[in-house]
């Protein structure tokens, strides 16, 4: 178990945000990855803890090839570009957008006079050349919602092999994993487990597992990132 803390790294942004880059996977980033942050996951390449300022924005930019999914923890966003211009998302909403070959442009917004906060993941698609698509979901409390990744039903997530679930945890509820694992706390704290060792872990702690546990002291909400088949 490795336990990536976000407050342990540089404060960065653009635009209208301030950043933590928690995972920058070198197949992407090269030379220019930072090199306190962690590497990815199968295809899973990219992870920033984002806090947008009042009235802040990206501004339009573009995206190719890349699987794009924000997780919004607090406060809210709108939504303009090429696809479901008009949209928002507020607290707990989670949307993905694939670009493809066919590529997108977008600028996210905070319409409100105080930050808020969001989390944006970046996946390779397992093809290049598809069409540009999006998709919405609204996690519930006390489960784990899959809106990334898997190949039994490509209605309900975009195919990869590498999956991105959402666990929103009630308190003393836990969740186990097999395989390698990267667990991001969004919200909450508890106890992290695998094999011998035990660690408090908290909202902003990245944690690779091979095979761990997560037990919850309060409510607590974590991203899951893992490979298929596992």
């Amino acid at each position: 178990m490795k336990i990536l803390k976000r407050d342990s790294l540089p404060l960065g942004g653009f635009a209208g945000l301030t950043e933590h880059r928690l995972v920058m996977d070198s197949q992407v980033f090269g030379p220019h990855k930072h090199p306190h942050t962690s590497e990815g996951l199968d295809n899973f390449v990219y992870l920033a803890d984002a806090r947008f300022n009042p009235k802040g924005e990206t501004g339009m930019h573009p995206h190719r090839e890349i699987d794009v999914i924000s997780v919004m923890v607090d406060g809210r966003i709108q939504h303009e570009g090429s696809l479901e211009h008009g949209k928002g998302l507020d607290k707990g909403g989670v949307q993905v957008q694939r670009a493809g070959g066919q590529g997108f442009t977008h600028n996210e917004m905070n319409p409100d006079c105080k930050k808020n906060r969001m989390i944006q993941l970046w996946a390779l698609p397992p093809v290049s050349g598809q069409a540009a698509g999006y998709k919405y979901y609204r996690p519930g409390q006390n489960k784990v919602t899959r809106v990334y990744g898997g190949r039994d039903d490509q209605t309900v997530t975009f195919d990869n092999s590498t999956i991105i679930e959402i666990a929103n945890l009630n308190a003393d509820e836990q969740i186990s994993f097999n395989g390698e694992t990267l667990v991001y706390l969004t919200n909450g704290w508890g106890i992290f487990s695998e094999a011998e060792q035990k660690e408090s872990v908290k909202d902003g702690d990245l944690i690779r597992s091979h095979s761990g546990k997560l037990i919850a002291d309060v409510n607590t909400s974590a991203i899951v990132i893992r490979k298929l088949n596992h």
